[in-house]
C-alpha cells in the first residue's frame, strides 16, 4: 500500500495547511480517506479526483469532510474529454447521516434540498462496526470515542496493515483494532494535561501509549491543531513509544 498525506491539520486548516485527507493506493485502486477543508486542492496536485475509486469517512465533522461539496461540483460539471466514459457514481462509505448532511452542505436552499439527493454522483454506503471490502482493501471499522458517530479503521492489503484512529480518545476498541499493525496513523491534537476532555481527541502521550500497547511497527502522528506545538506532541509520543515515531507533513508518502 502507498499512503499519501494530502492534509493533516487538526480541527481547522492552518497557514497553507489542509485539514484531514489521505490517499491509500494498491493494485491500481485509489481510496480517499477523509476530505477536509483544502484537501481537494491538494489532491489535484498529485491525482485527478475523478480517478478516485472510493471515499471513506471516519465521521462528519467539517475538518474531515467539508470538501465533498466541491468534489460534487467537479464530478457533475467538469467537461470530460471526447469519447471518455461517463464518470460513474462514486462509492462513499460514511456514517449513516452522510447523505442528508452532504445534501444540506451542497444545497443551502430549502426548496432545492427537497429535489436533491446526490444519487447521480455518489453511492452512499452506511458504516457499521464490521469488516467490509473496499476494492482490494479489507477494512475493519471500530467505533471511535468521539462525540458523534465516528469510526477508526484498520486497512489491510497483501498482509500489511494500516490503522487510522480518526478522531478518538483512548479506548479499548482502539487498542484492539491497532494490535500488531504495521503502521498506526494516530491523531494527537494536543499535548497531555489532566483537564483535557474525555472521548474527544488523543494527546501525544495517548498516541504513544496506544502504539506501544498495541505493538505497532511504526507510529505516524497527525491532526495536530495549528495552535499546538507539533514538536512537543511528537516528543510526548516518543516518551511512551519505543518504536519509530514520525510527525506527518502534508505531501509526504509512505510505503506500507
Amino acid at each position: 500500500m502507498l499512503l499519501t498525506v494530502l492534509g493533516c491539520s487538526g480541527s481547522v486548516p492552518g497557514p497553507r495547511a489542509a485539514c484531514s485527507g489521505y490517499l491509500v493506493e494498491a493494485d491500481g485502486f485509489l481510496l480517499a480517506v477523509e476530505l477536509g477543508h483544502g484537501v481537494l486542492a491538494e489532491m489535484q496536485a498529485v491525482r485527478d479526483p475523478l480517478a478516485l475509486d472510493a471515499l471513506l469517512f471516519s465521521h462528519l465533522h467539517p475538518d474531515h469532510c467539508a470538501d465533498l461539496a466541491a468534489l460534487t461540483v467537479l464530478r457533475r460539471y467538469r467537461p470530460s474529454p471526447p469519447h471518455a466514459p461517463r464518470v460513474r457514481r462514486l462509492p462513499v462509505h460514511a456514517p449513516r447521516e452522510a447523505p442528508g448532511r452532504f445534501v444540506a452542505a451542497y444545497s443551502p436552499d430549502e426548496a432545492e434540498r427537497g429535489r436533491e439527493d446526490l444519487s447521480d454522483v455518489y453511492d452512499f454506503r452506511a458504516l457499521t462496526p464490521s469488516t467490509i471490502q473496499i476494492g482490494p482493501f479489507e477494512v475493519t471499522c471500530a467505533v471511535a470515542a468521539h462525540p458523534c458517530e465516528a469510526y477508526s479503521f484498520r486497512i489491510v492489503h497483501g498482509g500489511r496493515s494500516l490503522v487510522y484512529s480518526g478522531d478518538s480518545g483512548p479506548s479499548p476498541a482502539l487498542d484492539k483494532l491497532a494490535k500488531g499493525a504495521d503502521v498506526l496513523l494516530a491523531e494527537a491534537s494536543w499535548t497531555h494535561a489532566a483537564d483535557r476532555p474525555r472521548d474527544l481527541h488523543m494527546s501525544g502521550v495517548d498516541a504513544g501509549r496506544l502504539a506501544q500497547t498495541a505493538g505497532t511497527g511504526r507510529l505516524l502522528v497527525t491532526h495536530v491543531t495549528p495552535w499546538t506545538d507539533p514538536a512537543a506532541v511528537l516528543a510526548e509520543a516518543a516518551t511512551e513509544y519505543a518504536g519509530p515515531a514520525h510527525l506527518v507533513v502534508q505531501g509526504e508518502s509512505f510505503d506500507i
